[in-house]
């Protein structure tokens, strides 16, 4: 997973092909030297469960995808993606979740309360017929799947005056598909997607086609230094550099002397004010020779690769390693609690980064 920003290029015969299979971009993964690039299709269907009735359709979703964002078509690659598809649905495009009625009417009796809207207003309201012929009511209980949530809160929210007031335009299903990827991160990176879409970005997302393609963009469409898949699997939870910042965050609690949060938030994005991360810095702006609007504004890079190159992030290290007297790791799996109404269990970001592992390892062993 070593991007090309990150390491001296050798210009064999090798690597140079594998440079033309990758885009020939600095932007995008490619392959390490010495190693071939497949048939993603063919992989695809190789690796894939037979029980799985559309792997057609995969193979060539994960092939066009492929092709289209010049991801290194490697085993690695290939079986990165279908791991996390594997563990986030089991292979289903629009998968069943447990209870989702229950967690439905939940979340609208949590905003009438917060709205003070009286219960039976809403309730009452949720029994008019809806476009579909159904009440919202009758749709509500007998809901299975999060694309079948989305289309009744859309509906709600569209068709119903109080469901602009209890909702806005905010429908409250976040993710969705067969990798579970984010709809806020679909919208801001639709650009180059291969097909022809028949609605929003929002409604592709719960598609086969749309589901892969934003999913492989989260997890493989950024460069990274990382040394071991692990880490992009932490951060596909997470979000981009989650494990960098949380060992970048390790060294600022080391040079420091601050306990933090290994949570890989290096500023507030809910707030103007300093957060815990950045006060920390700021008790080491006299030793790093920087005010503390350089700090802010070097800070607000954590969201790309270009922070390992700031005089903050070389700077802390270099402080943070002279008091610890050794070398400090640049990658960490972050430590965060996932919550969710769909979460039953206490789960953290570093087992489902292990879990996928898991599965991609194993994915890598089938033949």
């Amino acid at each position: 997973m070593a991007s090309v920003m990150t390491r001296k290029v050798s210009l064999s015969l090798t690597l140079l092909a594998g440079m033309v299979l990758a885009g020939c971009t600095s932007q995008k993964p490619v392959l390490k030297e010495g190693e071939k690039p497949v048939d993603v299709a063919a992989m695809v269907r190789q690796k894939m469960p037979a029980s799985v009735k559309d792997r057609e359709a995969w193979a060539q979703t994960l092939a066009k995808t492929f092709e289209s964002q010049k991801i290194a078509p490697t085993e690695e690659n290939v079986c990165s993606v279908l791991a996390v598809a594997q563990q986030e649905s089991n292979y289903q495009a629009d998968p069943a979740v447990p209870g989702l009625s229950k967690i439905a009417w939940q979340e609208i009796d949590r905003r009438a309360q917060g709205m003070h809207v009286p219960l039976f207003v809403v309730h009452t309201a949720l029994k008019i017929t809806s476009p579909n012929g159904k009440s919202y009511s009758d749709r509500l209980d007998t809901v299975k799947t999060e694309k079948q949530l989305s289309a009744i809160f859309d509906d709600f929210i569209g068709m119903v005056p109080l469901g602009q007031t209890l909702f806005g335009s905010l429908n409250p299903v976040h993710t969705g598909g067969p990798m579970q990827v984010s709809i806020a991160f679909a919208e801001a990176h639709k650009k180059g997607y291969p097909w022809q879409m028949d609605g929003t970005v929002r409604q592709e997302v719960f598609s086969l086609r749309g589901g892969l393609w934003f999913g492989t963009y989260h997890l493989l469409n950024y460069p990274t230094s990382y040394t071991a898949p692990l880490y992009r699997f932490a951060d596909f939870n997470a979000g981009w550099y989650a494990s960098r910042n949380a060992a970048f965050q390790n060294a600022v609690s080391k040079a420091s002397g601050v306990k933090l949060a290994l949570d890989g938030d290096l500023i507030r994005y809910d707030s103007d004010e300093a957060g815990k991360t950045e006060l920390a810095v700021q008790k080491l702006a006299s030793k790093l020779d920087m005010s503390t609007r350089e700090i802010h504004q070097q800070l607000q890079k954590g969201d790309s690769q270009g922070f390992e190159e700031t005089e903050l992030y070389k700077g802390v290290y270099r402080l943070a390693e002279a008091k610890a007297g050794k070398a400090l790791v640049r990658e960490m799996l972050p430590g965060i609690q996932l919550e969710s109404p769909k979460i039953t269990r206490n789960l953290t970001t570093a087992w489902f980064a292990k879990r996928v592992d898991e599965r991609r390892a194993s994915c890598m062993a089938r033949n």
